[in-house]
């Protein structure tokens, strides 16, 4: 008898010592509670650029308060008219390694007239998914680190090395302050590797590990035609229509297939490697299905699969605005016309030289380029004229899956999820590469979310099963040895 219960008590602490089995078996006697923890950091509105108001604010005290529940200090860090920081640290006594988290509290705008579910500060459960603004992106990993917290701590789990948060308030309009905030705090943000805890699963539904993300830019175009808009019967087969000239330009940018004919756009990129290739080769191709989901005839890139597309560089033309359409339509030739387009970039291709070759190419067109609006002398001295305004950007970042910590988050989220897919570049962008240029160190992503969440988009949501699996996910990392 006494060697039956010696051997219970081994096995339990067997089990016990199983990060992920701990917060399932957790998580199971406390749903409610996490549940209502959740909802109620959702119904703060987060809008990222709603500085002025004191939302943002309410939202980077609510992460303080919710930390400091769980014994770890937590504090903003802040910058002149920009959004805080939040930075909290779990020590680890002894610990040779340091792990730093990364997620963003800050949500995109909303439309609320396309919100059917529920209002998107209103979170609601239906049908096994929670929808509310940011519930995947990006709130859901930073109530799974929380759960996560909680349930080691209840089954007596200590992190092996030392543990570090920082949530960005401001990710959702480029995070545009956080170099300086990371140049002001440098030495209480270093770390041996960041883990970003942001994006999608795989569309095919399994669990994967990303290691880099695609840097972007973006830049409008707007091109001239007459200083008003002219009866389309009496001028339109004389005066120049900048909708026209528009379209022409950009069809004259990329090809049917989505091949960019910009001279030199591909020039600097860093080839995938082996690992990498194969690494893609491994994953399932879900281009048909995908394709059939959205209602698809056809996709671009000669028949290339989605994961090995977004390790090359894509102009994407993000909309056009001229004149009207529809009932609002008038017969007439258009004053000006405005394209927006966004450049996806990947590893060794630089954002402004991108947009330069964009405005060589404009240029080639036969369009004198400005920077600002052009006045009237300028538009009679040349036949076409383009102005350009770009955003700035950054550029993308792509870590060796190789290294020894990559194996070891490898290790630690199998030991959660079994097999994953591990994978080089995310198609979306993250601004990895200030944290790379401040910090120097490893940069991987760790997604949680589904791929069907319907993030930046009306309805945005998160499966419960994503959840509480992403849980048990940040409790293997937070346990990586």
């Amino acid at each position: 008898m006494r060697a039956c219960f010696l051997w219970l008590i081994l096995a339990v602490s067997i089990w016990a010592a199983t990060p992920a089995e701990a917060a399932r078996d957790w998580r199971r006697g406390h749903e409610k509670e996490i549940l209502a923890e959740y909802l109620e950091f959702l119904a703060i509105p987060n809008v990222a650029r709603d500085i002025e108001r004191p939302f943002i604010g309410k939202n980077a005290d609510w992460i303080i308060t919710a930390f400091r529940k769980r014994g770890i200090e937590a504090r903003k860090l802040t910058v002149a008219n920009a959004p805080p920081a939040i930075f909290a640290e779990w020590k680890t006594p002894g610990a040779t390694q340091t792990l730093m988290f990364y997620a963003h509290y800050d949500g995109q705008p909303v439309d609320t007239s396309k919100w059917t579910v529920t209002e998107p500060w209103t979170p609601k459960i239906v049908d096994g998914r929670i929808y509310a603004r940011s519930a995947s992106d990006d709130k859901a990993p930073i109530q799974a680190l929380l759960a996560a917290m909680d349930a080691m701590k209840a089954a007596g789990i200590a992190p092996k090395s030392n543990i570090k948060f920082f949530f960005d308030g401001e990710e959702e309009m480029g995070s545009p302050h956080v170099r300086e905030i990371l140049v002001k705090n440098k030495d209480i943000l270093a770390a041996d590797v960041w883990l970003f805890c942001d994006g999608p699963q795989h569309v095919s539904r399994r669990d994967q590990i990303v290691f880099g993300a695609r840097g972007v830019v973006g830049f409008d175009i707007t091109v001239y035609g007459p200083d008003r808009e002219l009866h389309s019967g009496h001028y339109g087969n004389w005066a120049p229509n900048p909708a026209q000239m528009l379209v022409t330009l950009a069809a004259s940018m990329r090809n049917d297939d989505g091949l960019v004919l910009i001279e030199g756009f591909e020039k600097g990129l860093v080839p995938l490697s082996a690992s990498e290739r194969a690494a893609i080769a491994e994953a399932p191709d879900v281009s048909e299905d995908w394709a059939r989901e959205l209602a698809l005839g056809r996709t671009l890139g000669a028949g290339e699969r989605i994961e090995s597309l977004v390790n090359r560089p894509v102009l994407n033309l993000r909309g056009l605005s001229s004149a009207a359409v529809g009932r609002a339509a008038r017969n007439v030739v258009p004053s000006t016309a405005t394209a927006s387009f966004d450049i996806r970039l990947v590893k060794g291709i630089d954002a402004q030289a991108a947009v330069e070759r964009a405005i060589e190419h404009i240029k080639g067109r036969g369009y004198h380029v400005v920077t600002k609006d052009p006045d009237a002398a300028t538009l009679r001295q040349y036949p076409k004229v383009a102005k350009i305004v770009s955003d700035g950007g950054y550029n993308a970042v792509r870590t060796s899956m190789d290294l020894p910590i990559a194996k070891k988050v490898i290790a630690a989220v199998e030991s959660a999820r079994g097999s994953v897919l591990k994978l080089p570049t995310m198609g979306g962008s993250l601004p990895m590469a200030v944290f790379e240029e401040v910090l120097a160190r490893p940069l991987i992503i760790v997604p949680i979310a589904n791929h069907d969440n319907n993030q930046h988009s009306h309805n945005e949501n998160i499966r419960l099963v994503n959840l509480w699996a992403g849980m048990e996910t940040m409790a293997a990392l937070l346990a990586l040895e």
